[in-house]
């Protein structure tokens, strides 16, 4: 199938934001959406699907694009991101491992796997037609499950494609311009009195995006509000769905408030917001060194610099926060001058005595921060 002339469809029907991780089958449909779209190189196919809906939220109709041993990389998000937030991305998964056709041994299971896998995540899929007539016609029925806010898959097999070339791409690189690191003690305060600093600071264009656990739910109680987004699951991902609306909406400030558990899950998606440089993302780090939320068991952050690593992963500005005076005049400088910031705090374990839960569900969050933000469209 003529390459182009696909991805040019898609292209007519709205698709034009693709994330997605290289595989051999796809190459050509990736090499399109370089050269004729934007495409952004995640470091995993999870970080994908949360840069893709990201930008979904943000009012762009998302590709995202992996191989099928990818496929499980997937799964957190596909399965508690997208589903209970009903965020429709359309994806392409390719098929190594087809029975019936050589492929490498890593590949032999999944081949055998890749529409179960699909079917037990309740995704609805095809295999995608080489015939570009018949290919029309099932964008079209894919579109309509999108629109009805469901993800869609195509599952592709070898030689769908015919060959498109890469064209020269620029590669700017980003460095660190500003890292302070630790000069002080740690005043150590509360989950709940940093939030309470972290909410006070938003204005009317910005968007407040919690990970997933006690962080989302103690800011629901600081302030419930349209402009949150409380993650309820794909631990790690939080940073990856501020770059995706940060590129989408560049016009609003997107606040990512993220874990050390979480981050560490997927720090690989510090080196694409570098790279990417939303200016308007604020990345903020809060640290306890345990998984809070499942009974404070430990983590390993205390053997980690966060600061020098976003620092070397691009990151504007990345600077360790002393206090809670501190981390007020830090968000006050990034608001005037902007630039990709992370800030790093170490806050004390535990949370509030008889923490409730988010009473509007992930759907109804989706919903009305959509609202809230295309009313500042």
């Amino acid at each position: 199938m003529h390459t182009e002339q696909f991805g040019n469809e898609l292209k007519n029907l709205g698709f034009d934001f693709y994330s997605g991780v290289p595989c051999s089958f796809l190459k050509s449909l990736i090499n399109y959406s370089i050269n004729e779209c934007n495409y952004i190189a995640a470091a995993n196919e999870g970080d994908a699907v949360a840069i893709a809906s990201g930008a979904c939220l943000g009012g762009r109709k998302t590709v995202v694009l992996m191989q099928n041993s990818g496929l499980t990389n997937a799964v957190s998000p596909l399965t508690s991101l997208t589903h209970p937030f009903q965020i429709p991305v359309l994806g392409f998964v390719s098929l190594r491992g087809e029975p019936g056709l050589k492929d490498e041994p890593q590949h032999e299971v999944m081949g055998q796997i890749t529409t179960q896998l699909l079917d037990l995540m309740q995704i609805k899929w095809q295999y995608l037609s080489n015939n570009i007539n018949d290919a029309k016609v099932q964008l079209v029925t894919a579109n309509e499950w999108i629109e009805k806010h469901q993800p869609f898959f195509f599952v592709v097999k070898k030689d769908t494609f015919e060959k498109e070339n890469l064209k020269p791409e620029d590669r700017s690189i980003h460095r660190n311009k500003k890292k302070i690191e630790k000069t002080s003690s740690d005043e150590v305060p509360s989950r709940m009195e940093t939030l309470n600093v972290i909410n006070r600071r938003k204005d009317e264009k910005t968007v407040q995006l919690a990970t997933t656990g006690k962080t989302g739910r103690e800011l629901y109680e600081v302030e419930d509000c349209s402009n949150n987004l409380y993650m309820v699951g794909s631990m790690g991902c939080v940073s990856s769905l501020g770059l995706g609306l940060a590129l989408a909406r560049k016009d609003l400030n997107i606040v990512a408030i993220d874990g050390d558990g979480s981050l560490l899950m997927r720090m690989g998606s510090l080196a694409t917001n570098g790279t990417y440089q939303p200016e308007n993302m604020l990345h903020i780090l809060l640290d306890n060194q345990s998984h809070d939320s499942t009974g404070g068991q430990r983590t390993v952050s205390h053997n980690v610099n966060f600061v020098d690593i976003a620092a070397a992963c691009g990151y504007e500005k990345s600077i360790y926060i002393h206090s809670l005076e501190e981390l007020e005049n830090e968000i006050n400088e990034w608001k005037k001058t902007k630039g990709l910031t992370f800030l790093f705090i170490k806050i004390a374990k535990g949370s509030k005595q008889n923490l409730g839960r988010p009473t509007v569900t992930p759907s109804e969050v989706k919903i009305r921060l959509q609202r809230f933000i295309n009313d500042k469209g």
